[in-house]
């Protein structure tokens, strides 16, 4: 395969993929069909199993990259400072910005977990415990060196994973709220969720 072949084999994958993305968007996994795809992607129904295997692989690939990313995301920012108050901050804010900008994937990637098939399903519980895992490690330092005042670090970082998820769900660009607007009020609700001093 020619290098020109390969790039507009990959240009055509990549398409397909922010298509399935405006589409999931719209109508849901369920409510999406690969002809719509291939529509938005400007390609022929058959060019999609060309490219991919499944819907449901277009599903995971959107899926795996928006859960990669966040858990990098997730990880830089609780390293970012020895300050537990700061870092999680950090982790707050960074997270609620990703969640509003890039509501529509974040949507598809939060919500349709259920449509995963098993086997990629239990890949994504994977990271997404370990995105679970690091905030709650970070609200125990936090606990352990007097930071912060709160009895269930588990529960308190599910309650803070659960403020930037939902931001995917209501987030419009057109609304009254910047993402920065967005994250700065969620990371001082943060430390008050924690006991912070």
């Amino acid at each position: 395969m020619t290098d020109t072949t390969e790039s507009r084999s990959d240009a055509t994958r990549a398409r397909l993929l922010e298509a399935a993305i405006a589409a999931f968007a719209e109508k849901g996994f369920n409510g999406t069909t690969t002809r719509d795809i291939a529509a938005a992607a400007g390609v022929s129904p058959a060019a999609v199993y060309v490219h991919h295997k499944s819907k449901e692989e277009l599903l995971y690939l959107i899926s795996r990259s928006g859960h990669d990313e966040t858990l990098e995301l997730i990880q830089k920012a609780a390293a970012s400072s020895d300050d537990p108050a700061t870092a999680l901050r950090a982790v707050v804010r960074d997270f609620a910005v990703h969640h509003a900008r890039g509501h529509t994937s974040a949507r598809i990637v939060n919500y349709e977990l259920n449509s995963l098939s098993p086997e990629h399903r239990i890949e994504i519980r994977g990271i997404r415990h370990q995105i679970e895992q690091t905030i709650r490690d970070l609200v125990e330092r936090g606990i352990h060196t007097g930071a912060f005042d709160t009895p269930d670090a588990r529960i308190a970082a599910t309650a803070l994973l659960s403020l930037g998820i939902d931001i995917s769900r209501w987030y419009r660009d057109e609304g009254d709220w910047s993402p920065e607007d967005i994250a700065t009020a969620y990371a001082d609700m943060a430390l008050r969720i924690v006991g912070a001093g």
